[in-house]
Protein backbone atom coordinates (compact mmCIF):
# COMPACT_ATOMS: atom_id res chain seq x y z
CA UNK A 1 0.00 0.00 0.00
CA UNK A 2 1.45 3.43 -0.92
CA UNK A 3 2.43 5.67 2.02
CA UNK A 4 -0.29 8.25 1.27
CA UNK A 5 -3.03 5.58 1.25
CA UNK A 6 -1.66 3.95 4.39
CA UNK A 7 -1.69 7.26 6.27
CA UNK A 8 -5.30 8.02 5.39
CA UNK A 9 -6.80 4.59 6.00
CA UNK A 10 -10.03 4.55 8.01
CA UNK A 11 -8.59 2.86 11.12
CA UNK A 12 -5.79 5.44 11.24
CA UNK A 13 -8.25 8.32 10.86
CA UNK A 14 -10.43 6.92 13.63
CA UNK A 15 -7.35 6.44 15.84
CA UNK A 16 -6.37 10.05 15.12
CA UNK A 17 -9.79 11.31 16.18
CA UNK A 18 -9.96 9.10 19.27
CA UNK A 19 -6.47 10.19 20.36
CA UNK A 20 -7.54 13.83 20.13
CA UNK A 21 -10.69 13.13 22.15
CA UNK A 22 -8.71 11.25 24.79
CA UNK A 23 -6.27 14.17 25.00
CA UNK A 24 -9.12 16.68 25.26
CA UNK A 25 -10.69 14.73 28.12
CA UNK A 26 -7.33 14.28 29.89
CA UNK A 27 -6.64 18.02 29.67
CA UNK A 28 -10.11 19.18 30.72
CA UNK A 29 -10.76 16.60 33.45
CA UNK A 30 -7.20 15.91 34.56
CA UNK A 31 -5.86 19.43 34.70
CA UNK A 32 -2.41 20.57 33.75
CA UNK A 33 -0.29 17.70 35.07
CA UNK A 34 -2.43 14.88 33.65
CA UNK A 35 -3.12 16.91 30.52
CA UNK A 36 0.58 17.56 29.91
CA UNK A 37 1.42 13.88 30.28
CA UNK A 38 -1.42 12.76 28.01
CA UNK A 39 -0.80 15.46 25.42
CA UNK A 40 2.92 14.68 25.40
CA UNK A 41 2.23 10.99 24.77
CA UNK A 42 -0.39 11.68 22.09
CA UNK A 43 1.77 14.25 20.29
CA UNK A 44 4.82 11.95 20.39
CA UNK A 45 2.77 9.01 19.08
CA UNK A 46 1.28 11.22 16.37
CA UNK A 47 4.69 12.44 15.24
CA UNK A 48 6.04 8.89 15.27
CA UNK A 49 3.24 7.02 13.51
CA UNK A 50 0.91 9.42 11.71
CA UNK A 51 2.51 12.74 10.93
CA UNK A 52 3.54 13.82 7.47
CA UNK A 53 7.11 15.08 7.01
CA UNK A 54 7.27 18.60 8.42
CA UNK A 55 3.89 18.35 10.15
CA UNK A 56 5.57 19.15 13.47
CA UNK A 57 5.59 22.78 12.25
CA UNK A 58 1.80 22.81 12.35
CA UNK A 59 1.82 21.50 15.93
CA UNK A 60 4.26 24.21 17.02
CA UNK A 61 2.38 26.86 15.04
CA UNK A 62 -0.92 25.95 16.66
CA UNK A 63 0.67 25.94 20.10
CA UNK A 64 1.80 29.51 19.46
CA UNK A 65 -1.55 30.45 17.92
CA UNK A 66 -3.35 29.07 20.98
CA UNK A 67 -1.18 31.11 23.27
CA UNK A 68 -1.97 34.24 21.24
CA UNK A 69 -5.72 33.63 20.81
CA UNK A 70 -6.66 32.22 24.19
CA UNK A 71 -4.03 34.33 25.94
CA UNK A 72 -5.49 37.45 24.35
CA UNK A 73 -9.01 36.42 25.28
CA UNK A 74 -7.83 35.78 28.84
CA UNK A 75 -6.25 39.22 29.04
CA UNK A 76 -9.52 40.68 27.75
CA UNK A 77 -11.37 38.99 30.61
CA UNK A 78 -12.94 36.14 28.64
CA UNK A 79 -11.76 33.36 30.95
CA UNK A 80 -11.57 33.27 34.72
CA UNK A 81 -9.45 30.38 36.00
CA UNK A 82 -10.05 29.54 39.62
CA UNK A 83 -7.28 27.17 40.66
CA UNK A 84 -4.73 26.61 37.91
CA UNK A 85 -1.19 27.83 37.52
CA UNK A 86 -0.97 29.84 34.33
CA UNK A 87 1.59 29.16 31.57
CA UNK A 88 3.48 32.34 30.77
CA UNK A 89 1.04 34.12 33.07
CA UNK A 90 -1.80 33.69 30.57
CA UNK A 91 -3.24 30.20 30.36
CA UNK A 92 -3.28 26.98 32.31
CA UNK A 93 -1.15 24.46 30.40
CA UNK A 94 -4.13 22.12 29.95
CA UNK A 95 -5.96 24.73 27.87
CA UNK A 96 -2.88 25.68 25.89
CA UNK A 97 -2.12 22.02 25.03
CA UNK A 98 -5.51 21.61 23.34
CA UNK A 99 -4.23 23.67 20.41
CA UNK A 100 -1.42 21.36 19.24
CA UNK A 101 -3.74 18.42 19.93
CA UNK A 102 -6.27 19.99 17.55
CA UNK A 103 -3.50 20.43 14.98
CA UNK A 104 -3.02 16.64 14.90
CA UNK A 105 -6.41 16.46 13.15
CA UNK A 106 -5.69 18.95 10.35
CA UNK A 107 -3.96 16.66 7.86
CA UNK A 108 -5.78 13.51 8.92
CA UNK A 109 -9.30 13.24 10.38
CA UNK A 110 -10.32 16.74 9.25
CA UNK A 111 -8.53 16.73 5.88
CA UNK A 112 -11.80 16.16 4.01
CA UNK A 113 -13.22 19.40 5.46
CA UNK A 114 -10.74 21.87 3.98
CA UNK A 115 -12.22 21.65 0.47
CA UNK A 116 -15.64 22.68 1.85
CA UNK A 117 -15.24 26.28 3.10
CA UNK A 118 -18.81 26.98 4.20
CA UNK A 119 -19.10 23.69 6.01
CA UNK A 120 -15.72 24.31 7.65
CA UNK A 121 -16.74 27.82 8.75
CA UNK A 122 -20.06 26.58 10.11
CA UNK A 123 -18.37 23.66 11.85
CA UNK A 124 -15.81 25.98 13.42
CA UNK A 125 -18.47 28.48 14.50
CA UNK A 126 -20.44 25.74 16.24
CA UNK A 127 -17.89 23.20 17.47
CA UNK A 128 -15.26 25.70 18.66
CA UNK A 129 -17.54 27.47 21.17
CA UNK A 130 -19.22 24.16 22.08
CA UNK A 131 -15.83 22.72 23.00
CA UNK A 132 -15.00 25.75 25.14
CA UNK A 133 -18.41 25.65 26.81
CA UNK A 134 -18.14 21.94 27.65
CA UNK A 135 -14.52 22.27 28.75
CA UNK A 136 -15.30 25.23 30.99
CA UNK A 137 -18.19 23.39 32.61
CA UNK A 138 -16.02 20.33 33.30
CA UNK A 139 -12.93 22.25 34.42
CA UNK A 140 -14.66 24.88 36.56
CA UNK A 141 -13.71 27.83 34.36
CA UNK A 142 -15.94 30.90 34.23
CA UNK A 143 -16.58 32.32 30.75
CA UNK A 144 -17.49 35.94 30.09
CA UNK A 145 -20.89 36.34 28.38
CA UNK A 146 -19.24 37.64 25.21
CA UNK A 147 -16.65 34.86 24.93
CA UNK A 148 -18.64 32.19 23.08
CA UNK A 149 -19.79 34.55 20.29
CA UNK A 150 -16.19 35.77 20.00
CA UNK A 151 -15.00 32.16 19.83
CA UNK A 152 -17.55 31.46 17.07
CA UNK A 153 -15.99 34.24 14.98
CA UNK A 154 -12.43 33.14 15.79
CA UNK A 155 -13.05 29.50 14.89
CA UNK A 156 -15.09 30.25 11.77
CA UNK A 157 -12.28 32.52 10.56
CA UNK A 158 -9.62 30.01 11.50
CA UNK A 159 -11.40 27.23 9.62
CA UNK A 160 -11.81 29.45 6.54
CA UNK A 161 -8.09 30.22 6.67
CA UNK A 162 -7.35 26.50 6.93
CA UNK A 163 -9.51 25.90 3.84
CA UNK A 164 -7.50 28.46 1.93
CA UNK A 165 -4.19 27.13 3.21
CA UNK A 166 -4.82 23.38 3.02
CA UNK A 167 -7.38 22.77 0.26
CA UNK A 168 -5.63 20.87 -2.51
CA UNK A 169 -2.28 21.06 -0.72
CA UNK A 170 -2.45 18.06 1.55
CA UNK A 171 0.30 15.49 0.95
CA UNK A 172 -2.02 12.78 -0.35
CA UNK A 173 -3.61 15.19 -2.86
CA UNK A 174 -0.38 15.88 -4.76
Amino acid sequence: MPEADRRRSTPRLVANLLAFEAGWLACVLGGSLVGAAAAGLILAAHLRWQAWPGEWRWLVGFALLGLAVDGGLTLAGGFQFHTDTLALGLLPPWLWLLWPLFATLLHHSLAWLWSRPWLAALGGAISGPASYYAGAALAGVTLAPWLLPAQALVWAGLCLWLCRRLSGRLPYQR
